[in-house]
């Protein structure tokens, strides 16, 4: 099916021809222009957007805008709040780098689990980064908007009703067969809406419905248009997990409670500028290298079956740390993993969930309950890894 750019103005990201008059208008917000003051207070306004303008030139494209802007911020948090960030692309080594793909991914942050992508599919020599969808939840200034949609960001609506999600959802496949198909793009897309809380990470069936609802043909031929590609992130620390563990409370205290627009920005914040350890990226098999063994089962088993499949992949995928054999062996109440740790790491690993204890504020502080929530994030990868293992 051939798609036309302006089907998607409400959605897409912004093309080569718009970039200068989003920069503009994004030079004469006035938020925007508070946040630059607060980077560089000392610098008149004239001045600041002066310098931004002489960086802009010569950017045409949001590829472009990436490389010249994003590129230098990812690479200092990686610097400045990991211990590195490691690829591998073995699983695609064989393909040619001309070859688009959807990165089917665990949610770890919002923000940098893209541009993590980005930096290092750049750094591997592929021609272009991928193209992500963000909730309009976390837009919640015209200039954030302006800033992602110059990024390569889609928009994904929150908080529709049923009908409005069916064309929400409809909306959004079609862009993504678009931009895999006729822009060629590449696309990264969680899993799942919103994180894994207890980082057991599973594969939503609606985000599979989702993406098979553009395209032509069978399931499988849709779904083979867009080259879905298992990606596992491992995070040595999560920087949230803490919040994670206030919100399991929180939650347990009062089944009603909701998180407000301001837990959205501080759940991101914490994200990018908390420390995260070694951090880790693993591509499993394109699913295009076996959905045709499930071409011939019914819808209801073909998606419970493809989830099953990609939730594997990503299982197996899993970089290991010393923590989640600590977490395990904490949990279960004695030292089957011990092998896998030191003495040294389990005094590390006691500092750092002390830490992230201590940041919860909280009037009706669980203690014990908070820190089994915590333990748990760090255990259930391990889990899943080694039944994804047993059962391969």
């Amino acid at each position: 099916m051939a798609y036309n750019i302006n089907d998607f103005d409400e959605i897409r990201p912004y093309e080569p021809e718009e970039m200068q008059q989003a920069f503009n208008d994004l030079l004469n917000d006035r938020q925007f222009s508070l946040v630059l003051k607060g980077f560089a207070p000392w610098l008149p306004k004239s001045i600041r957007n002066g310098l931004l303008k002489l960086a802009f030139k010569g950017v045409k494209t949001p590829l472009d805008f990436q490389k010249r802007f994003m590129k230098p911020v990812v690479r200092y948090i990686i610097w400045k709040h990991t211990d590195g960030c490691t690829f591998d692309d073995t699983e695609l080594k064989g393909l040619s780098k001309e070859n688009r793909y959807t990165f089917l991914s665990n949610h770890r942050d919002i923000v940098l689990d893209s541009a993590f992508l980005d930096l290092m599919l750049v750094n591997e020599g592929y021609p272009t980064t991928v193209e992500i969808g963000i909730g309009d939840n976390l837009l919640i200034y015209p200039w954030i908007k302006r800033l992602v949609r110059m990024n390569k960001a889609f928009t994904v609506r929150r908080g529709l009703t049923a009908h409005e999600m069916v064309r929400s959802s409809q909306l959004m496949s079609s862009y993504i067969h678009f931009a895999v198909t006729q822009k060629h793009e590449n696309i990264w897309i969680a899993q799942r809406e919103g994180r894994a809380k207890d980082s057991s990470d599973h594969t939503q069936e609606a985000v599979l419905k989702m993406l098979a609802m553009g395209g032509e043909g069978s399931l499988t031929d849709k779904l083979r248009d867009i080259n879905i590609t298992p990606l596992t992130i491992s995070y040595e620390f999560d920087p949230c997990d803490y919040l994670k563990a206030q919100e399991f409370q929180q939650k347990r205290d009062n089944p009603a409670f909701k998180k407000s627009r301001q837990d959205d920005l501080d759940n991101m914040r914490t994200g990018i500028f908390g420390y995260k350890g070694r951090v880790h990226y693993h591509c499993g098999k394109p699913v295009n290298t076996w959905i045709d063994e499930l071409s011939g089962l019914p819808a209801k088993e073909f998606y419970t079956e493809l989830c099953r499949r990609i939730d594997r992949d990503i299982y197996i995928g899993y970089r290991l740390y010393p923590c989640n054999y600590i977490a395990l062996d904490q949990l279960e109440g004695g030292s089957t993993y011990a092998e896998h740790y030191t003495e040294k790491d389990k005094t590390r690993f006691e500092r750092y969930l002390k830490g992230q204890l201590d940041k919860i504020r909280l009037p009706n502080k669980d203690e014990a309950f908070l820190r089994e929530r915590i333990l748990t994030m760090y255990a259930n990868p391990l889990r899943n890894h080694m039944e994804a293992i047993a059962t391969k």
